[in-house]
């Protein structure tokens, strides 16, 4: 079907709200707008599914989450009698549209047998996860767009191991919602109605405290936090979002007293009043959080993106100012701060694991060594780490302490099987009270991995390619570095190519090539002279291709002139 004719086929079924109906009338005449709505059906894969909200197959909308749920319901009715009882969790963030979508979802899946967990209100991703398992769910739904701008919505699906979607079941759902209608072929009922079966549980605040009660116990020293807590001040932020609630709950109950939350920005909103974005890579949306922090003379700042699974910190340097420390930094003080805290108090596994992706610094590494830590890579994304957490789960003898990607996303502990900004804010916190204890900021700690560990620094370029141009570019950009990859960047030679797609390595001073153990992401990793690593990938979220400059100089100079050379060199693949 084109997407005229999709258009057409919309624009005269009695399905639509008025208001619907009145934005796709009023597109009439822009075929452009037309093409951009109905060119293709949003992509469904083991992210589920995001995009702007409006009319339309290629945007977020109540028929499109209905569709969709519809193909999922048909999954767990295809795994039998006992998965359809075991249910589905569902939760959502504090997106418009999003709660919804969330009775929407709910209303399908009762409708076709299915029993359903309705979270009361809005609640963090992490939550959902931590539910999922809690309650032995077969599947989970979470609708969210995490950090992206307010114009987006998304449908997040999970398995019943807390994870997101496994490829294979993503594909299946994908292959049903195709050989299905969007509105005629369809089960659904009337909310009320869904309630009065008897199917439908609404969640409230007893899977809070039991979902809190496994965060609490991910804390090491909370004696030491017990020490700091008259004089350490930390401002927090949820930016709008599903944070709220249970972030400064665990704050509190690690035993900081003096806990600061930005006004404004506990207020839940869809439009982000406050921020450009809700972002928590974005130093911009902390502006009022560090004139807070300022007045308040505050040792930490926290922000958590709008459903809680991601968190960026703002700590002080040396000369007092309010810096950000990237997402690989925060990991690699985690990392550092938990092998030795476990290991002072005992608690340290016979044989214990961090987990990173691939685009993750390699710093990880330098600072998990001494400790006979293994670290392990993933590809991009908690669902592949979640794999390799599930599969030393199976295995008995190794232990994961953590895992993390550089996208300011870390989980620590078993209550879930997806990053998670509650037990990241509260380890974060603990670890900042603890060094002030020594006279030390975050700032200063990290100062001193630099000493020991080498003047490692990344830093990401999102190359953005919006529309359906934005796809072909992208498609061609990766097929243009796979065919002929640069035999050198910016004059430095390339030493090595890994094709994660291919699941080879090539060494190009003599062309052999050899196999990986990663196999199956279109990623292209190059291995430069000077220790730099270029990896460049197309967004699973986004119109964008994300490049990763992961470099190491002898000095912190040479690191920043290494990352800003290689930048330009990442802008310039927009312009080819």
């Amino acid at each position: 079907m084109t997407y005229m004719e999709e258009y057409n086929k919309w624009i005269n079924s009695n399905a639509l709200a008025d208001n619907e109906l009145e934005y796709l009338k009023s597109i009439a005449g822009d075929p452009v707008a037309i093409e951009n709505c109905f060119y293709a059906p949003l992509e469904f894969g083991t992210a589920g599914l995001r995009g702007t909200m409006g009319p339309g197959i290629n945007r977020m909308n109540v028929h499109v989450v209905r569709h969709t749920t519809q193909g999922l319901a048909e999954l767990i009715i295809s795994e039998g009698p006992e998965a359809c009882d075991r249910g589905v969790a569902i939760c959502y963030d504090c997106r418009i549209g999003s709660e919804q979508f969330a009775q929407e979802a709910a209303c399908v899946l009762v409708a076709n047998g299915i029993r359903v967990r309705l979270f009361e209100s809005l609640r963090p991703t992490p939550e959902l996860s931590f539910a999922i398992r809690r309650y032995r769910c077969m599947s989970g739904i979470n609708i969210t767009a995490s950090h992206n701008p307010r114009e987006y919505n998304g449908f997040k699906v999970y398995w019943s191991d807390g994870a997101q979607l496994p490829p294979a079941h993503a594909d299946v759902v994908a292959k049903t919602i195709a050989g299905i209608d969007i509105f005629t072929g369809i089960k659904t009922m009337p909310y009320q109605a869904a309630l009065d079966s008897g199917r439908l549980t609404i969640l409230g605040d007893e899977t809070d405290e039991e979902y809190l009660d496994q965060v609490i116990a991910q804390s090491i020293n909370r004696d030491a936090v017990a020490s700091a807590s008259d004089s350490f001040k930390v401002v927090y932020t949820p930016f709008h979002g599903t944070g709220h609630k249970l972030v400064p709950e665990i704050l509190k109950r690690l035993g900081l007293k003096q806990i600061i939350c930005v006004p404004e920005q506990m207020i839940v909103d869809g439009n982000f009043p406050t921020v450009k974005s809700p972002n928590p890579e974005d130093k911009e949306g902390f502006t009022r959080a560090i004139e807070i922090a300022r007045e308040e003379n505050c040792d930490l700042i926290i922000g958590t993106d709008p459903d809680a699974d991601r968190v960026g910190i703002i700590v002080r340097d040396d000369a007092g100012e309010y810096v950000t420390i990237s997402g690989n930094q925060t990991g690699v003080l985690l990392l550092d701060y938990i092998i030795n805290a476990r290991k002072q108090k005992g608690t340290m596994p016979e044989y214990p694991v961090a987990i990173k992706t691939i685009v993750t610094t390699e710093m990880a590494r330098a600072v998990a060594a001494p400790h006979n830590v293994e670290v392990i890579d993933s590809f991009t994304g908690f669902k592949f780490m979640a794999e390799i957490i599930g599969r030393l789960e199976r295995e008995g003898k190794r232990k994961f302490i953590m895992a993390y990607e550089e996208s300011y996303g870390y989980l620590i502990g078993d209550q879930a099987r997806d990053k998670d900004a509650v037990v990241a804010s509260m380890l974060i916190a603990e670890m900042a009270a603890v060094y002030s204890l020594q006279g030390i900021t975050l700032y200063g700690a990290l100062q001193r991995l630099f000493a020991q560990y080498g003047n490692y620094l990344e830093e990401t370029v999102n190359l953005v390619m919006p529309g359906i141009d934005g796809l072909m570019k992208m498609k061609s950009l990766m097929s243009d570095l796979r065919g002929a990859p640069p035999k050198e960047i910016c004059g430095v030679p390339v030493l090595e190519v890994r094709d994660y797609l291919s699941g080879k390595s090539i060494k190009l001073s003599d062309m052999s090539a050899s196999d990986m153990e990663l196999k199956g992401s279109n990623v292209l990793s190059f291995e430069l002279a000077d220790r730099t690593r270029f990896i460049v990938r197309p967004s699973g979220t986004e119109p964008k291709i994300k490049v990763y400059v992961l470099t190491r100089g002898d000095s912190h100079e040479q690191s920043v002139r290494n990352v800003e050379k290689y930048k330009q060199f990442a802008l310039s693949l927009k312009q080819e």
